[in-house]
């Protein structure tokens, strides 16, 4: 091998490497900014009539003060009959505000103990994630995780819900901008 196909091969090898660890950075809030509409199917343990249903989603994800706003709604289908499930729609919005590096206080957070729920927001590379903890009835708890990651397509979306240690649902989802 010569001298110079030696040196491209090191550079190119930089240049992939450098290119691999900026996709590797943790974003900012503002590159999560828009709204983003989609959907996936739902895996629940917790059905035997309906184990796998599809759900939409939209998300807005904007600036709020220092922080930043989610506001998400599901089109939850389930129950009824089989053929023709009953739909629902569920909206929930909350706004976070710096609390360290990369990791964001829900404004709305409260005392789970105190029937109020825990939450909190976190970006690591391209994933944003918002955790949100509530306490049952029996003192056991309920931990849903929603793993919002920008990829070359759009955003994919990762939702789980833990019951204790039991996984009972996943969803899995396609969001692509639709607006600023």
């Amino acid at each position: 091998m010569t001298r110079l196909s030696t040196l491209l091969i090191a550079a190119a090898a930089i240049a992939l490497g450098g290119a691999l660890a900026s996709a590797q950075q943790t974003l900012r809030p503002q590159a999560f900014f828009g709204t983003w509409s989609g959907g996936g199917v739902a895996e629940n343990r917790d059905s035997i009539t309906f184990p796998q249903t599809a759900r939409d989603t939209d998300v807005t994800i904007a600036a709020a003060g220092n922080g930043f706003a989610v506001t998400w709604t599901s089109v939850i289908r389930g129950g009824g009959d089989p053929r023709a499930p009953n739909e629902r729609r569920v909206t929930t919005s909350r706004t976070f505000v710096p609390s360290g590096t990369n990791v964001w206080r829900c404004t709305e957070s409260g005392d789970p103990t105190a029937g109020k729920e825990a939450c909190w927001a976190r970006i690591r590379g391209q994933t944003l994630t918002v955790y949100q903890m509530a306490m049952m009835d029996d003192g056991g708890y309920i931990v849903q995780q929603y793993d919002r990651t920008l990829s070359g397509t759009g955003m994919d979306l990762r939702y789980t819900q833990l019951r204790g240690q039991h996984n009972v649902r996943v969803v899995a989802a396609k969001l692509v901008k639709t607006g600023n």
